[in-house]
This record gives structure tokens, sequence and C-alpha cells, in this order.
């Protein structure tokens, strides 16, 4: 998750607004987006492509191109399965200019009224594709399109990150990739019985479900993607076989990462576009950096590996540590009537 964004900051976003689209379908189509990518990729495009039209017509440029990166989740704040879509989209369209430099437009800012006529043309398209499709009865698709409150189609754009603000961007990213379950909020109260806390209350008013191991694993192994799809998308002029693409992440590359402050930067020693070390992941995300010696401020260095049992036993007892591993449990076997 960190790493994702990390990388996405330095190496692709350059310094320009960036909106988030997330848009939920009904819970009838769903299950084609849980099943089958295909269909997963074909509402995507669908979205992007409206979302396109709009900004061309918002920034005045008809023939610009957006810039994006989709993320596609599996689930929802409860373990539940929830696919749906999460589109960082620059705030604007690129156009290629007469001498060959690639030119942004910024969208004027959205209305509602945008708003309510990009989720009735999407809402639109979804339900036509899925007719011709054959995953839903053509007259099933007319009595969808003319249901109130949306039909089940949800769409936000509230949320617009400026140009310079490159540690919100960062944050709106890793919320963006974060993964299916946040750890803080699993709490064991026994060795079968596990909560796990929802940062809302669910339909029938809970706010947390009481689960048991097996059936975390359940859950969990539910919403694993399936094989060779990737989680992440890039698309326009931040596709990999974009011709502007070049000059657009150049933009973002000239621009030092957002660490905590420059004395981090001097001691973060230089890594490939494609990794990160950790100890900058760690600053960058707690704004302490780890190989910083928190009395002097130097940095922290290997003194020695130490091998010798003596000499192990000896640091440990120094730092209040047990000496002796703990005592590993033995196997047991399966239960009685289970596989």
């Amino acid at each position: 998750m960190a790493e994702v964004a990390a990388h996405l900051v330095d190496q692709v976003f350059p310094p320009l607004p960036v909106r988030q689209w997330v848009l939920s379908v009904p819970k009838r189509l769903r299950y084609f987006l849980q099943r089958d990518p295909e269909t997963l990729s074909a509402v995507l495009h669908i979205l992007l492509r409206v979302i396109e039209a709009r900004l061309r017509e918002r920034s005045g440029c008809g023939r610009g191109r957006l810039g994006a990166v989709s993320f596609l989740q599996r689930f929802g704040s409860a373990l539940n399965a929830h696919v749906h879509f999460h589109c960082c989209v620059i705030d604007g369209v690129f156009a290629v200019g007469e001498d060959g430099p690639v030119h942004f437009a910024e969208a004027a800012a959205l209305s509602p009224e945008d708003l309510a006529a990009v989720q009735q043309q999407v809402r639109a398209r979804v339900l036509r594709w899925f007719a011709r499709a054959g995953h839903l009865d053509p007259a099933d698709a007319r009595d969808m399109a003319r249901w109130d409150h949306g039909g089940g189609f949800s769409l936000d754009a509230s949320v617009r990150i400026e140009g310079q603000d490159r540690a919100g961007l960062e944050r709106l990213l890793r919320y963006c990739a974060r993964p299916p379950f946040a750890l803080e909020r699993l709490e064991q109260l026994a060795h079968d019985q596990l909560f796990y806390r929802s940062p809302k209350p669910q339909p029938d008013g809970t706010t947390q479900r009481r689960l048991t191991p097996l059936e975390l694993i359940e859950r969990l192994a539910a919403l694993i993607p399936p094989p060779r799809l990737h989680r992440h998308r890039y698309h326009g002029v931040l596709a990999p076989n974009a011709s502007q693409r070049v000059q657009v992440i150049a933009l973002a590359r000239q621009l030092p990462p957002p660490m905590p402050n420059a004395a981090h930067r001097s001691h973060a020693p230089a890594r490939s576009p494609a990794r990160i070390l950790w100890a900058v992941l760690l600053a960058r995300i707690y704004e302490i950096f780890p190989l910083l010696c928190p009395d002097c401020g130097g940095p922290v260095r290997i003194i020695a590996f130490l091998t010798e049992a003596a000499s192990v036993n000896a640091l440990l007892t120094h730092l209040g540590e047990p000496t002796t591993p703990p005592k590993v449990a033995r196997a047991r076997g399966p239960r009685c009537g289970t596989r």
C-alpha cells in the first residue's frame, strides 16, 4: 500500500490537481463483476470514457486525453465482498500542441448537475452493456434504468487534491491501495473467538462481527482477486503505451519526494524508481526516519553481528529480555468429524 502510493507520487502523477471518482453498482450486478474480469474491465472503461468526455467539456479542449490510475477494490469495510472502483483522475485533459509538447487544460469546478449527468450516463451505458452481454434481460435493464435514487448506482467525486499537496495525494493513494482489512480493527478474545470492528454500522445496526479463525480465513479467501488481474491500472496519457506518457511523468520526477525534512532525504540512499527503501517508507508514513539516532541525530550504522551464545545472552540480559526461546506447542491433529 505505502510503496504503491509512494511510487505513484514520485514517478507518475505530475503536480496537477487530482480528483477521486468512486463508483458502486447495484448488488444485482456485483456478482458478474466479482466473477468475470471482462465485465469488470468493461464497466471501468465505460466510467472513464464518460469522465473523459465531461472533462473535455469543462476544460474547453475537445480532443484532450485524461490521465488516471484506477484501483479495483473487491471488499467493503466489514470483510464483505463489494466490488467497486476508485479512480484517481487528473482534473483536466492533455492536448498535444502543433510543436509537439503536451499542454494541460484544467477543468472547471464540477457542479452537482455535472455529477448527476455523469452518473446517469454511466448507469445507462452499463445497463445497455449488461443487456448486450446477456447478463440481464433487456426488460429488466429498462426497469432498472427507471429506478429512483440512482437505481443502486452511486458515484462520488467530492475528494479533490490540489497539485502542490503531494502529501495529501499520497494519503489518498494509500487509501485506494489499502488491503482488505485493517489489523488494528481485529481483536482476539480467546483462541477461537475474534472480533472485527467496522468503521460504520452495518445494515443490522452492529459495528462489530464475531468470527472464528476459520471464518476469518474464509472471508479473506473470498476477497482474493483472480490470478493475473492487476489491482491498479493506468489510463489515458499515463497508460504504458501512451505517446505522451514520458512528457507527463517527467513533471513528477522533477519534484523532491515528500519526506519529513531535508535531513531525512540526505540520509536516504538512492534506489530504483520501482523499489523504495523500507526506512524511507516508514519515514513517509510516520514522519520518523528509523535510521537516525534519536539522541544525536546522526545516521545509525551496524556495529557487529552477534552469533556466539554467550555474547547474545549477555546482551539480552543487559536489555532485560528473556534469554531462552519460547516453548513450541506440539502439532495437533484434525478434530473428529472434520476433513
